[in-house]
């Protein structure tokens, strides 16, 4: 089992747009590879036009690895959005696939994530109980929404964790910097809750309307990423990008929680939670813990049935 970190090459070039020779590698072993993905890639596409991917990034670091049994040559493990950067695992074969799937349906995995919100966000915990579902008004049916929203279509319970780690100003205005966890996993959940909250993350162009368009990406960074797999446990860290020596912009004033003891902190309650008997456990409610799959889950779990089926 081999696992890398390398901050070094992570600052040098954080700023700087994506490549196909800058993939960063942080754990590597015969069954999974974890890479913190840019910022300006995209993990994989069909589109003819679409060169520079994590895909194309793997199958050039690794030729040797690529599967000719799925359409891209690598099984993802999870998602991250197209602007988001940070900790992404990768299965090596199907039965690490299916072994990490498992884990993301019962609700094993731990993922904390990183962003500088704007404004300042008073409360220094919150818990962001907010219903979200599809936006299916004229012009937006690419974002998301919260339930109560005009046009909101199939809204579905979704909670996020937020603690304020530092208040400072970004390029002069007030931010606030916060350790995200997302308790459920619906797309765009921590982008739109956020923005629900009256913070949205600094640089997010979509749930800004248009008018967060000067930083140079969107500031959300999978940070943490930890799936208790019973033969080969993952947990791996991808170095944090949102520091003033890379980014100059970001000026931080008051520290409110370092970022390992808010970590440390989530992750005895994850681990004192997962001790505890089913019926006793207390991550969310009912409504939301009810192991019924859901449709985004179920879609990719039939994705992934259909490429073993090809072996």
């Amino acid at each position: 089992m081999v696992k890398h970190r390398l901050r070094q090459d992570i600052e040098m070039t954080d700023m700087e747009p994506a490549s196909l020779e800058n993939l960063c590698v942080l754990y590597h072993s015969a069954n999974y590879i974890v890479v913190n993905k840019h910022w300006d890639i995209r993990i994989d596409s069909k589109m003819w036009y679409e060169k520079q991917t994590v895909q194309s990034q793997l199958k050039l670091r690794f030729p040797d690895l690529v599967d000719p049994g799925t359409y891209y040559g690598f099984r993802f493990c999870h998602q991250l959005d197209f602007s988001t950067s940070g900790a992404l695992c990768v299965a090596l074969s199907k039965a690490a696939a299916g072994n990490a799937y498992r884990c993301f349906k019962d609700r094993l995995v731990t993922k904390a994530y990183l962003a500088l919100l704007r404004g300042t966000v008073e409360k220094e915990t919150m818990t962001l109980n907010f219903a979200i579902g599809k936006n299916i008004a004229e012009g937006k049916t690419h974002m998301m929404c919260i339930d109560g929203t005009e046009d909101c279509e199939n809204p579905k319970p979704s909670q996020t964790e937020l603690k304020v780690l530092e208040y400072g100003t970004y390029d002069g205005e007030p931010v606030t910097k916060v350790l995200l966890q997302p308790l459920t996993g619906r797309t765009h959940q921590l982008r739109v809750h956020c923005s629900a909250v009256g913070h949205p993350i600094v640089g997010d162009y979509t749930y800004s309307l248009g008018k967060d368009n000067s930083p140079y990406r969107m500031m959300l960074h999978a940070y943490n990423l930890r799936i208790p797999l019973p033969k080969e446990p993952i947990h791996v860290t991808a170095p944090d990008p949102f520091l003033p020596h890379i980014d100059t912009k970001w000026v931080p004033e008051r520290l409110m929680k370092t970022l390992e003891g808010a970590l440390e902190h989530l992750l005895d309650w994850c681990k004192e939670e997962e001790s505890k008997p089913p019926d006793e456990t207390s991550l969310v409610d009912e409504k939301i813990s009810s192991p019924e799959e859901t449709e985004e889950q179920r879609a990719q779990c039939q994705q992934w049935l259909s490429e073993w089926s090809l072996d």
